[in-house]
């Protein structure tokens, strides 16, 4: 009797305890999500990431460059190499 005493109280301690920690663990992951919706991936990288169309269009070539679609070539140009030597495998 002493035994079954013991394991329902030890079963009734952690139950007791989950609940607790569920209860904190509530707003703790509310927090993270507004945080994480905070820091959007669009302000870690400055490179456009999509919405690419059937044929590539001159605003859409000056947004994946970074540049203004009114650049000029030499611009055009050095935006192009930075991205080309950023992501050449013989890169490091």
């Amino acid at each position: 009797a002493k035994t079954v005493m013991a394991v329902g109280l030890g079963i009734a301690t952690v139950a007791f305890a989950g609940r607790y920690a569920f209860h904190l663990w509530k707003p703790l992951g509310q927090a993270i999500t507004e945080t994480a919706k905070r820091i959007s991936t669009s302000s870690l990288s400055s490179y456009y990431k999509g919405g690419f169309e059937q044929k590539m269009s001159r605003r859409e070539a000056s947004l994946i460059l970074g540049v203004s679609p009114s650049a000029g070539k030499a611009k055009i140009r050095t935006a192009h190499r930075k991205i080309m030597i950023l992501n050449h495998p013989d890169k490091g």
